[in-house]
């Protein structure tokens, strides 16, 4: 069964361009494996049910700018072990930033390439109040990427539990996409599964469910996550995207598979 991907893109007026690119994110749900070897037939794009000529589709690999986003709630004491994991599998050129919430967004640590001073800033964390996570969310992507280099990312470790945040899921999507960043929920209980979903597909990035706490300790999690990050492909598709349209994006496999996109154009 094929899974769609619906995006509401929002890109500024301007003149029209020859092509249009996505950045694109496909894994296997169950596994959070990455899926590779795709090709630009392997794709189908559809503009309000017409169908766009995808010119090419590349798989890219290079380093990122992670924004580490820690649950420290009163339940985010099981995602600090998850934490420590994603610190150990930065490589030399890139950085990370630690930013803690509950009810409210906290910058622990600027970003760096020192694992010493990241892990660090893990353990310094305390724990309590309420999670409001799209209010970390919109708080950590506003402006938190100034000095980024390469690919913007959220991994955001949380529990997997909502607070009444002030801000929507929308108004998050939309800063995302405006600022090119792609987020990547990393999370324990399944109460807000199909919102974590909504802001991984329509940024380019995946989710991870970890069900248990000695899979949320398991390095190889850690590493497969990273992949998946530093690996997205780039399909370019025919004619310029409208503002406000409605874009359907399509792996044609029979397998169940997670599709994001993230239009840089």
């Amino acid at each position: 069964m094929l899974r769609p991907l619906i995006l509401s893109v929002c890109l500024a007026a301007g003149p029209a361009f020859a092509a249009t690119r996505l950045l694109v994110t496909v894994v296997e749900p169950r596994s959070g494996a990455l899926v590779t070897g795709l090709k630009a037939e392997d794709f189908a794009v559809l503009d309000d049910g017409r169908a766009r000529r995808v010119e090419s589709a590349e798989m890219t690999s290079g380093p990122v700018d992670v924004m580490l986003l820690v649950d420290t709630s009163l339940l985010g004491a099981v995602v600090q072990p998850v934490a420590e994991n994603l610190v150990g599998q930065l490589q030399e050129k890139e950085q990370m930033a630690v930013v803690s919430f509950h009810s409210a967004a906290e910058l622990v640590q600027d970003f760096t390439s020192s694992q010493e001073l990241l892990r660090r800033a893990v353990g310094s964390v305390k724990f309590g109040n309420t999670p409001r996570v799209l209010d970390a969310l919109y708080a950590a992507i506003d402006g938190g990427f100034r000095a980024s280099v390469y690919r913007r990312v959220v991994v955001l470790v949380t529990a997997g539990v909502e607070g009444p945040s002030r801000m929507s899921e929308r108004e998050v999507l939309k800063l995302a996409r405006r600022n090119a960043v792609s987020i990547y929920p990393v999370f324990v209980l399944g109460r807000e599964r199909p919102m974590f979903e909504r802001l991984a597909r329509q940024t380019g990035g995946a989710c991870f469910e970890l069900r248990d706490r000695q899979r949320a300790m398991d390095a190889k999690a850690g590493a497969r996550l990273f992949e998946v990050l530093r690996s997205p492909y780039t399909v370019t598709v025919e004619g310029n995207l409208a503002l406000g349209e409605r874009i359907k994006l399509e792996v044609k496999r029979p397998e169940r598979l997670f599709v994001s996109g993230l239009p840089l154009d």
